[in-house]
């Protein structure tokens, strides 16, 4: 061998330039990108972010749920207490009619929004109508506006004193006298109800009418050529290619509602008596009125139970997993 090949004997600078070759980050991070660890550290990032923004704040509030904590004893800490506040919870028969409550706003909700959104979506679908562009666009504003000032909006139109929409109904002769919507246990649900139908149907009027545009027309055309009605066309044609819209679109809204205490906030406030509480709302009061965050992740934990079935109704619906 020739010494002199060997640069830490005749040269120490080059065996210190060899050196730091050998350990260049460079030369690491190009061999680790030819790797198959490679693909989890382009994930590194995103999967802390989730973790920081979803994994956390979720096990927290199940962890929290099985805690007694109120911040108006905060002195007092956390004390362990199983499941014993979701215990207290199923035994109070307050509790059931919350639930069912919330069934009946989620259901009656999303339907009542789908069917007006499908028939408003085959209105602007038609190719003769005018000022198309316009409509679309005024359809929207609902849905722009926020929650608050169209809760605001609408209870000023259904009040029992200044409430243009009570002059209307007693001059067309539907009502005798002023009706107090809100206040009474029989029509406080339905005119929330109504609320969230002018602010929510434009959603599925958007996707349906997306979805709408998307059917190839040389279906309608052969249909046509066979004698089929618009009908039968809506039956055989519309409505399967649809399907998969209608069912993503109905359960993601049905989502939203159960998270959507907003509107029963502004207009209601659960009222009169327990006529429009809702597991949401239910559980924002627990927490910012009672400050009893251990009882208000018990609900939350329960209000997730719910959404898990949505959201498994929904991969599996909606073709996620066969396509994964």
């Amino acid at each position: 061998m020739n010494p002199s090949s060997s640069p830490s004997v005749n040269n120490p600078s080059d065996a210190i330039k060899h050196q730091v070759k050998r350990f260049n980050p460079f030369d690491l991070l190009g061999k680790l990108s030819e790797s198959r660890y490679w693909a989890y550290v382009l994930l590194a990032p995103s999967l802390l972010l989730v973790l920081a923004v979803i994994v956390y704040p979720v096990g927290y509030g199940i962890f929290l749920s099985f805690q007694q904590f109120n911040l108006m004893r905060a002195a007092l800490g956390m004390k362990f207490v199983g499941l014993e506040q979701y215990i207290e919870l199923f035994q109070e028969e307050d509790f059931y009619i919350i639930i069912k409550n919330t069934f009946t706003w989620v259901v009656f909700g999303a339907c009542s929004q789908f069917l007006v959104g499908l028939i408003t979506a085959l209105a602007l679908n038609r190719k003769s109508i005018r000022g198309g562009a316009v409509a679309r666009v005024l359809l929207l504003l609902p849905w722009i506006i926020p929650s608050v000032v169209a809760g605001h909006m609408w209870a000023l139109l259904l009040d029992s004193r200044l409430g243009v929409i009570n002059d209307i109904l007693v001059w067309l002769g539907v009502l005798d006298s002023y009706q107090a919507w809100f206040a009474s246990a029989k029509t406080a649900m339905p005119a929330v109800l109504l609320v969230d139908l002018w602010r929510g149907f434009p959603f599925f009027t958007l996707l349906l009418y997306a979805g709408m545009q998307s059917i190839p027309d040389e279906l309608y055309e052969a249909a046509e050529v066979d004698g089929a009605t618009g009908w039968q066309k809506f039956i055989a044609i519309t409505l399967p290619m649809l399907t998969p819209v209608i069912v993503a679109a109905g359960i993601l809204r049905g989502i939203a509602l159960v998270n959507s205490p907003d509107l029963m906030i502004v207009l209601t406030n659960g009222g009169p008596g327990l006529a429009t509480f809702t597991l949401s709302l239910y559980a924002f009061q627990i927490a910012y009125d009672n400050f009893n965050f251990g009882a208000a992740a018990a609900v939350s934990v329960i209000m997730l139970m719910i959404l898990m079935v949505f959201t498994m109704l929904y991969f599996k619906f909606s073709g996620v997993t066969k396509n994964t």
